[in-house]
């Protein structure tokens, strides 16, 4: 049975993006394809992975920019109809709201504070309040500007469900299996199961499922299994 995985496809290699999709199809439900793919396949490459495989995606771009440049980004990849698209909440109402028009059968997915980033590194930057302050304020905003989905640490994902109630859906990244939980670059962390506990509708996971294609395709539908047995409590 799949799990509300989104697998994040983060390689610049295109038969290992349809590699990758095809041995875990039976456990993810969405696949992420990211700047890295799109850079180096654009929109072809997006259609030809939709094409070859039947995969639901997450186009994680993280559109950032004045509302009407972000609104013609957004209609030029309309076609592709991918399941979600992010935008940075932080980039205002009006070009979230402009994202959410120019797209309306895509579910405009507001990214409200990175998983990579500390309270220390939010300080630097000149974000006013704590992580949890700042991204359930965002997560507010982008909702009645029109985004049906938002992205927030598993940390905010409790506060954030309370704040915009039941229709939004959550997604968090920055999800661990225990075993591997402060080994890399993500700095606000949960294990899958508990972040579908606090609220969210779907994790995003990419090392800890990707890392064993360096074993094998075996390897590969193994630990997808494994972490969608997690997090279906089977």
């Amino acid at each position: 049975m799949k799990a509300p995985i989104i697998l994040a496809v983060d390689t610049s290699d295109f038969d290992t993006a349809l590699a990758w999709i095809e041995n875990t199809k039976s456990s993810v439900s969405v696949y992420k394809l990211g700047l890295e793919f799109y850079l180096n396949f654009g929109n072809e490459g997006v259609s030809r992975i939709i094409e070859e495989t039947g995969a639901e995606i997450f186009l994680d771009l993280k559109l950032h920019d004045i509302p009407h440049t972000v609104a013609g980004a957004a209609s030029a990849i309309s076609h592709l109809a991918p399941k979600f698209l992010t935008v940075h909440a932080s980039g205002g109402r009006a070009m979230v709201k402009a994202a959410s028009d120019a797209v309306p059968t895509v579910s405009v997915t507001a990214v409200t504070v990175l998983t990579s980033l500390s309270e220390e590194d939010l300080f630097e930057i000149g974000y006013a309040s704590p992580a949890l302050e700042s991204a359930v304020a965002l997560a507010k905003m982008a909702v009645s500007a029109g985004a049906k989905a938002i992205v927030c640490s598993p940390l905010e994902t409790a506060a954030i469900r309370s704040a915009v109630g039941p229709d939004p859906i959550i997604i968090t990244p920055g999800v661990r299996p225990l075993s591997e939980v402060g080994s890399d670059d993500q700095k606000r962390t949960m294990t899958p199961s508990d972040a579908i506990a606090q609220g969210a509708n779907y994790v995003v996971i990419g090392r800890p499922i990707t890392s064993a294609w360096a074993n094998g395709p075996q390897a590969l539908r193994e630990k997808a299994a494994l972490i969608a047995s997690e997090i279906l409590g089977q």
